[in-house]
């Protein structure tokens, strides 16, 4: 079992992370809960609105998909918080 280095601040931790630096010595996997189920959905999007997207996940180097869904759980977590 690999052991976790010594706790950093969060902004040390983004910093890092954000200079490519590998934090896996800083993550507990053990505490990761992954919900596997999913279900496939479609949505339409006008070309304009996905060439926008497209860009915005190619600054910070994720798929379209990805990107997506990284928005949806902030804004979910945001009015969850409400």
């Amino acid at each position: 079992m690999k052991k976790l280095k010594s706790k950093i601040t969060s902004k040390e931790f983004d910093k890092d992370f954000d200079n490519g630096k590998d934090m896996a010595d800083f993550l507990d996997i053990k505490k990761v809960k992954v919900n596997k189920k999913v279900q496939r959905i479609n949505i339409d999007f006008p070309i304009s609105f996905i060439k926008k997207i497209d860009k915005e996940a190619q600054l910070i180097g994720v798929a379209r998909t990805a990107l997506i869904k990284m928005w949806l759980a902030e804004r979910l977590e945001r009015l969850n918080a409400n």
